[in-house]
């Protein structure tokens, strides 16, 4: 069916009272699975309340029909009740991708307007309005376009929801997928949440924490009652203070320009250099990641191949992260604002301003500042060199230029806007703990190069026994599994000095 089809199938469904699923049927084994989740989750809240188990957050949410499906199924199995138009289960829309967030609001009206699907959102507030949730994802999105880019039409796609919700007398609650890293999302959250659009949360924020940041937010009572504390004042802030400036024309239009011009950047060299995936794979530990117990995911999905489109997000910028390029977080930046100059030089006293007045592009560049402080190309160079294999040695070699010669573009025209001398000048504390911790980790990425060249080269040799190789070399050589294990401490302790992993 084509979607059409498809929704009005679904809604026909949804209406009718006859069961669709029968009883007495083998099912395949997916089918299955699919299946007894919606079991259990009615079992649960039978057992707990609906409370326990209450969000179904569909990934990569394409279209109207993604939605409708996810509700049938519970419907199926006794999570909605027509009769009373009560639905136990909130249908929650991820949009990842940019094309996905560009194509939300298209697809959240026509659910609008779906009175089946209206008439089964809870009601909340004192004037029982539908309540709506809706993801919006960091990770896949920036890994699709780039940094500024991906930004940039969140930020977009917020204002558009928050405006169609609205008009359909619908409470919207926007849930953030930020990751620990900049590259996913991350960053101070008070800030972050500052440089929200005004209008769009009107106290209510859902926000996903992942990873290493558990740990450093909330491992002590102090620690988690600071965070939560910072978390609601800005939540009430952005709420109660509406910044017009959010509403400037020519500042829109102007920040529309940063991110098509980053993002075509960005995809010339990520997706459609051919040979960005082999330099990816060779110097970075992607592999020895993807083999670490500390992930929910795989590394990658399900497809079968090594390609770019099947990795997921968190080792993408785990990878860069590692080698100290930090790419998914910068890259595309510099040359955005180089071309907006070469455009127009007076526009650098547009971008000072827009830095100190506009809290949404103070967040960006504050970011992309942070993030600038902790690359360290020299490092990142001996990655390269001692890791890249000598047949794609002179392909590297013009990744590697790209790269370096838009990191410096980008930290010197992040510098004229700041008015700065260096980067995190004006927060001292900061630099002096990035900088700290940039030295510490030295020593581990080389011992880490050294362990995964080792590693590497027995891993293409066919496989010998330890007495063998002892007799060989006349003394103690490591086994795969030892020189493995070393690399993963080694990847843990940059992890923990970087304080970030993906």
């Amino acid at each position: 069916m084509d979607e059409d089809a498809k929704v009005k199938w679904l809604i026909a469904e949804l209406k009718t009272l006859r069961p669709l699923i029968p009883s007495a049927v083998q099912w395949s084994q997916s089918t299955e699975e699919t299946f007894s989740v919606f079991r259990m989750l009615n079992r649960l809240q039978k057992e707990f309340g609906s409370r326990i188990c209450r969000s179904y957050v569909i990934s990569m949410s394409h279209s109207v029909s993604d939605l409708l499906e996810v509700l049938l199924l519970a419907k199926e199995f006794g999570l909605v009740d027509l009769s009373r138009e009560i639905s136990e289960l909130l249908v929650i829309p991820l949009f990842e991708t940019v094309e996905d967030l560009q194509r939300a609001p298209s697809v959240m009206e026509e659910l609008f307007s779906t009175k089946i699907y209206k008439k089964l959102l809870p009601k909340v507030g004192e004037k029982l309005q539908p309540l709506q949730e809706l993801m919006l994802g960091y990770s896949d999105s920036n890994k699709d376009s780039g940094f500024l880019s991906s930004n940039w039409e969140i930020y977009q796609a917020q204002i558009a929801l928050q405006n169609l919700a609205s008009r359909h007398d619908i409470a919207l609650r926007l849930f953030h997928g930020r990751g620990g890293s900049v590259g996913r999302g991350g960053g101070p959250a008070y800030q972050a949440i500052l440089a929200q659009p005004s209008g769009t949360l009107k106290g209510r924020i859902k926000i996903t924490e992942q990873g290493e940041v558990l740990a450093s937010k909330y491992s002590l009572p102090e620690l988690a009652l600071y965070n939560l504390e910072t978390v609601t004042t800005a939540v009430l802030q952005n709420s109660l203070v509406t910044n017009q400036l959010d509403m400037t024309p020519s500042w829109n239009r102007l920040m529309t320009r940063l991110a098509e011009r980053s993002r075509k950047h960005y995809r010339a060299l990520v997706h459609e250099n051919p040979d960005l995936v082999a330099f990816f794979q060779e110097v970075t530990p992607i592999e020895e990641i993807s083999k670490l117990q500390i992930s929910s995911r795989p590394a990658r999905r399900k497809t079968g191949s090594k390609d770019l489109s099947s990795l997921r997000a968190i080792p993408w910028v785990f990878g860069w992260t590692q080698s100290r390029f930090l790419l998914p977080s910068w890259f595309g930046v510099g040359t955005a604002l180089e071309q907006e100059l070469k455009s127009d030089l007076n526009q650098l006293d547009s971008l000072r301003l827009l830095n100190q007045r506009w809290p949404f592009f103070r967040m960006l560049i504050s970011k992309v500042e942070m993030t600038l402080s902790k690359v360290d190309l020299e490092v990142a160079h001996h990655y390269m060199t001692t890791l890249g294999s000598d047949k794609n040695r002179e392909q590297f070699q013009e990744i590697f230029s790209i790269i370096s010669k838009e990191y410096n573009l980008t930290k010197s025209l992040v510098l004229e806007i700041t008015g700065k001398s260096h980067l995190l000048s004006a927060d001292p504390a900061l630099q002096l703990s990035v900088n700290l911790r940039n030295r510490t980790i030295i020593p581990l990425g080389f011992l880490q190069v050294a362990l995964l060249r080792r590693l590497r080269e027995q891993n293409r040799q066919p496989p010998i026994s330890e007495t063998m190789m002892n007799e060989n070399d006349g003394g103690r050589t490591y086994s795969r599994s030892e020189l493995l294990r070393g690399a993963l401490l080694t990847i843990n302790g940059i992890a923990a000095g970087m304080r970030n992993t993906g």
